[in-house]
């Protein structure tokens, strides 16, 4: 089992109540649980399934997590965002389709649930009257990088259907802020990793299969990526929140430094000590001008402005999260290419 450690907040979250859309994803869950003991009032968005999953909040110990109210709907649905915002004081927007991938394939799908849902978003909170709104963009925006490390103000870059929808989410939220007033603060996260993450982000992609077979298959090996910790980014996301004076601001959530993704692969074979092959799976490769080839963030903004500052090493969360993964292998079909 994960163990989260209390984020001290100064009690600023006790008896706030906050929605958090996206609840069932990676960071999602991790920033609820984080904000429930922190003592805040937590309604947890979720997508509707007729299962009735929560997603990942099911990794949540459930004697944190039955305090919570979890309502499902789509984020495209206005009516159903009104009814989430209505009396609360923050909102967290996580809520997207995240898959690169499966921007390719269903790009309609991607804009309208990021595009749109996001509109649906800034207009309830304009309507309720929020103290704060924390908009969650994501490196991808800003492309391949055309001058690294890459600050708050290096163009933005759709080379993605993805990246495509969240810079027009992006840019919706800064017009909320310039046309209304709206406080609205832009998390920029830089490859989030850890506990709980789906193989289709690379980290968990390497380890599952590094674990349970021979070869390794991946995509651009030659790719730079500069990874931050999940509790990292939860605490930046929590800060950003609270800090006085952060509406109309974008900040940059990463680490400072990059690594091959071929290095990390050899990283990770090194740690678990199995003899296994690397080879590159041509079904992983994106194409060729959609492809990304280095991430590295700038976040001098955030510390300076937000007071943070990643405080688990690479290595440390790289460890963290091959325990994690050795420990929940039933969640995952390593080899599987997931969208």
């Amino acid at each position: 089992m994960q163990v989260r450690v209390k984020i001290n907040m100064n009690n600023f979250w006790k008896d706030r109540t906050v929605l958090v859309t996206g609840a069932g994803g990676f960071i999602g869950s991790q920033l609820t649980e984080a904000l429930l003991l922190e003592g805040a009032h937590v309604r947890a968005f979720v997508r509707y399934n007729s299962r009735g999953d929560p997603g990942l909040l099911r990794q949540v110990p459930q004697d944190l997590i039955s305090k919570a109210e979890l309502i499902a709907g789509d984020v495209r649905d206005p009516q159903a965002i009104q009814s989430a915002v209505k009396g609360c004081e923050f909102v967290f927007h996580l809520g997207a389709l995240i898959s690169i991938p499966y921007s390719y394939h269903h790009p309609a799908e991607v804009a309208e649930t990021n595009f749109m849902g996001t509109l649906n978003v800034l207009l309830a909170c304009r309507e309720f009257g929020v103290k704060r709104l924390v908009h969650t963009s994501t490196s991808e925006v800003y492309g391949t990088a055309l001058h690294v490390p890459i600050d708050e103000s290096h163009p933005l870059q759709g080379q993605s259907p993805y990246s495509a929808s969240k810079i027009g989410a992006d840019k919706l939220a800064e017009s909320f802020y310039c046309a209304y007033g709206l406080p609205v603060t832009t998390i920029r996260p830089f490859n989030t990793f850890g506990p709980r993450q789906s193989a289709r982000a690379v980290i968990p992609a390497i380890i599952t299969q590094a674990l349970t077979l021979s070869t390794i298959r991946l995509g651009n090996l030659d790719s730079r990526r500069d990874f931050t910790y999940v509790d990292d980014t939860v605490s930046g996301f929590m800060m950003a929140a609270q800090i006085e004076g952060a509406e109309g601001k974008t900040f940059n959530l990463g680490t400072g430094q990059e690594i091959r993704i071929g290095d990390l692969a050899r990283l990770v074979i090194e740690k678990i000590s199995r003899p296994i092959k690397i080879v590159v799976d041509e079904e992983r490769l994106r194409p060729e001008k959609s492809e990304v080839q280095r991430l590295l963030s700038d976040n001098s903004l955030a510390k300076k402005f937000l007071g943070w500052q990643p405080l688990v090493s690479f290595e440390q969360g790289l460890e963290r999260t091959i325990a994690w993964v050795s420990s929940h292998l039933d969640l995952y079909r390593p080899g599987r290419y997931e969208f």
